[in-house]
């Protein structure tokens, strides 16, 4: 039996900055493909056809006003900003904890400044929206995703790599 890996510790930083105590959530980016339904003659069901990956987007929440974030607003490059992601996941019947790293390039898209009402909580809630995407597990590189590059590569596996060469960018 074993028991499963839960975040104990976190930080974010922003570019160079660390928002340690500053942080209070983020929602890590969902990996979704797009999927479409086929079923051509003499089929007895339909197939899903994956039709490449969906918008990658990280939400991301602080205790108050972030001066820097809001400096970023309207970036306009598609990888303007740089956000990662440091987790230590911790199992209560091992003795090491994982290392988990998410770097993300992109852009916010939305800043959420929240209520201002004194004695109230000041939430600061912040949506990025992804072009470069890197999952790494104890040094591990398990996904790259380059949305502009044309490159997925999964458990160090370039996934499009036939394809860039098949349409001259390889």
């Amino acid at each position: 039996m074993a028991l499963p890996f839960k975040l104990k510790f976190m930080n974010l930083f922003n570019d160079a900055s660390s928002y340690m105590g500053e942080v209070a959530e983020v929602v890590l980016p969902k990996l979704t493909r797009k999927m479409e339904e086929w079923r051509g003659g003499g089929m007895a069901r339909p197939v899903m056809i994956d039709q490449g990956g969906e918008a990658l987007t990280l939400e991301w929440t602080c205790g108050g006003i972030m001066r820097d974030v809001l400096k970023q607003y309207g970036a306009t490059k598609h990888d303007g900003v740089q956000l990662r992601f440091a987790g230590s996941y911790r199992a209560e019947d091992k003795d090491d904890p994982l290392a988990v790293e998410i770097v993300i390039r992109g852009r916010h898209s939305e800043i959420d400044m929240g209520t201002a009402k004194v004695g109230d909580d000041t939430a600061f809630k912040v949506v990025s929206q992804i072009s470069y995407y890197k999952l790494t597990i104890d040094g591990e590189i398990l996904i790259e995703i380059d949305a502009l590059g044309m490159v997925e590569k999964v458990g160090g596996v370039d996934l499009l790599l036939k394809d860039r060469k098949a349409i001259g960018m390889a």
